[in-house]
């Protein structure tokens, strides 16, 4: 039922939505997950598009009714999670469904869909990735800071993935991508 899942995940700020667009575009037959938060929406997020904006009962209650394949306190702060439904909705339906979530939840994923794929996306090196997350400009320096640390554990934990793909150039990473998922 589950062959064409296929779980995205690395760091904050390695570029895992970028990437995903940009694979979207190239491939719209690929079906990506929205995943639900109680966190606010951020400027320009659109509520079904970006994200799924719950209220704090709402997150509650999909988890009390098995609604999520996996969820997660991300960064101390808020919950995200993956609605089951809808995945396994167009997995059946033959589409390749592609899951953009944190380790946290790659590793729930792992549990409960075990012939899902998982695709660890890898900063170039250290740098970089500071870089990245500080030139987005939409964190504080202590969130930062945070994701940073974050950062580090997911980047040990990178051998737990099938594939590892370095995000250095977008083009060959996503060609990089399709050839994993033979698109």
């Amino acid at each position: 039922m589950t062959p064409g899942i296929t779980v995205i995940s690395g760091p904050a700020g390695v570029g895992k939505g970028t990437v995903v667009q940009r694979l979207k575009r190239a491939h719209p037959e690929v079906w990506v997950s929205v995943s639900a938060t109680t966190r606010p929406p951020r400027p320009g997020e659109v509520d079904g598009v970006h994200y799924l904006f719950t209220s704090e009962a709402e997150f509650d209650d999909m988890v009390a009714n098995d609604g999520l394949l996996e969820w997660a306190v991300v960064h101390g702060r808020h919950r995200y999670g993956t609605p089951a439904e809808p995945v396994r909705a167009m997995a059946a339906q033959g589409r390749p469904v592609i899951l953009e979530i944190d380790l946290q939840g790659a590793r729930q994923v792992r549990e409960t869909l075990p012939e899902a794929r998982f695709v660890f996306l890898s900063p170039p090196d250290w740098s970089t990735l500071v870089g990245r997350l500080e030139g987005r400009g939409t964190e504080s320096p202590d969130q930062v800071a945070r994701r940073l640390e974050t950062a580090r554990v997911e980047l040990a934990a990178s051998e737990e993935f099938d594939e590892v793909i370095v995000n250095d150039e977008l083009g060959d990473t996503v060609a990089k991508l399709v050839s994993f998922l033979s698109l």
